[in-house]
């Protein structure tokens, strides 16, 4: 074989590997762009979503109150929709109720221990949703650096294609996040059970 020849095939050769190369970073691009369709952001309204607390007393007004600054997401999976996420926070330290002259005492060590565990964070981990109305999901709360599995169910309204509401109720006890110590742990006069209600509105980013 000629030196030509050689030439030629070696070209030819060489021409192959980069067209390989450059499909296979073609693909690898191709993902990686899919990927990023497939999530799809939504974010809090923070002027108009509201988390909202309440306490049952005996023979007295319930304890009742809001988290004034409160901060979230959502990610859909647009592709399978099973890897879906969703979480919320409150400020401890934002919250207003009724029973006012009470608050420094709910945000102390026996209570909430606000200086320390500032953050209240509701984590819905990975779940499944295929624009479904309503949800049941057992969520991750997080209180006082405590964590707890709590049943919650959702209810999903789309208000336009880019703004969408989600109303929920969840309950849970006290006691297991340590929220009243000594005798404040009693449950004969401060109930046990805390109800929270969410009412939130997302906007797609």
């Amino acid at each position: 074989m000629n030196l030509m020849k050689k030439l030629i095939l070696l070209q030819e050769s060489t021409l192959k590997k980069t067209v390989k190369k450059l499909i296979y970073l073609i693909l690898i691009l191709g993902s990686f762009c899919s990927y990023g369709i497939a999530k799809e952001r939504w974010i809090l309204d923070k002027k108009i979503s509201e988390i909202t607390f309440e306490v049952p007393v005996l023979l007295a007004e319930n304890v009742v109150g809001k988290f004034n600054t409160i901060d979230g997401f959502v990610e859909i999976d647009t592709l399978d929709k099973k890897n879906n996420k969703a979480i919320l926070s409150v400020n401890i330290n934002s919250l207003e109720m009724n029973y006012k002259k009470y608050k420094n005492l709910i945000l102390s060590d026996i209570f909430f221990n606000s200086d320390k565990y500032p953050i209240g964070v509701i984590d819905t981990k990975k779940f499944a949703y295929n624009n479904e109305e309503k949800l049941n999901l057992d969520i991750e709360l997080t209180i006082k650096g405590i964590t707890r599995l709590v049943n919650t169910e959702l209810l999903v309204i789309r208000l336009t294609n880019d703004l969408v509401q989600i109303k929920s109720e969840l309950k849970f006890s006290r006691n297991d996040f340590n929220i009243g110590t000594g005798n404040w742990k009693n449950t004969t006069i401060l109930k046990d059970k805390i109800k929270i209600n969410s009412n939130i509105f997302l906007f797609k980013e």
